[in-house]
Order: C-alpha cells, then sequence, then structure tokens
C-alpha cells in the first residue's frame, strides 16, 4: 500500500507558475514509476506526465510539452510538478500516481492521491 498526498495547488494567471508536490508513505516510493494526472470538469482524465523510478527518463503529454517538468526526489519520497506558462485551459484538479507500465508502455497506475486544484484565471 503507497499514500499520496498532494500539495501546491492553488490560483494562479495565466502565464504564471506552479509547482506540485506529491508526498509518499508507506511501500518503497523508489520501486514505482510515478505519474500525473488531471480531469476538468466535463472531460475525461488526461496523463500529463511520468517518470520512471530513478528520474531518468520522463514522458509528457504534447499539450504540456516544453511548460511542465515532472521530477522525483526517492530521498523525500516526493514527486514534483513543475508547471510554467500556466493556461486556462490547464485548470483542472491533478493527481498523482504510483504505478507501473504494461508490455505495451502504457502508464498503469495502482495508488492514487487525493488532487490538488489548480484554477489558471484569463
Amino acid at each position: 500500500q503507497v499514500q499520496l498526498v498532494e500539495s501546491g495547488g492553488g490560483l494562479v494567471q495565466a502565464g504564471g507558475s506552479l509547482r506540485l508536490s506529491c508526498a509518499a508513505s508507506g511501500r518503497a516510493f523508489s520501486r514505482f514509476a510515478m505519474g500525473w494526472f488531471r480531469q476538468a470538469p466535463g472531460k475525461e482524465r488526461e496523463l500529463v506526465a511520468t517518470i520512471n523510478w530513478s528520474g531518468s527518463n520522463t514522458n509528457y503529454a504534447d499539450s504540456v510539452k516544453g511548460r511542465f517538468t515532472i521530477s522525483r526526489d526517492n530521498a523525500k519520497n516526493t514527486v514534483y510538478l513543475q508547471m510554467n506558462s500556466l493556461k486556462p485551459e490547464d485548470t483542472a484538479v491533478y493527481h498523482c500516481a504510483a504505478g507501473t507500465w504494461d508490455p505495451y508502455s502504457d502508464y498503469v497506475p495502482g495508488f492514487w492521491g487525493q488532487g490538488t486544484q489548480v484554477t489558471v484565471s484569463s
């Protein structure tokens, strides 16, 4: 079992920045590939970014590429999402997840955090 707690969300103007954090407790954090998802009202959940156990491999949705950066600190059991050049369409509840990849290289979340709201005003 892994418990995940996100923080760092809030209200920001378009063009601004936020850094989300996700603190993990429980089973060995470094064993998991970590991901950030987001879900806006009326929209499907979107996988935003993933990072492998060591931090050497990251992947991003096209919608955030070049603006968001995922990173992790295994010594602190924490994964981060640095969000720059925010746009109103980035408004959503952001969730972190601990998981792995299936044989098709799709990310499969196993444990979820409760989410943190990010609101970007125009």
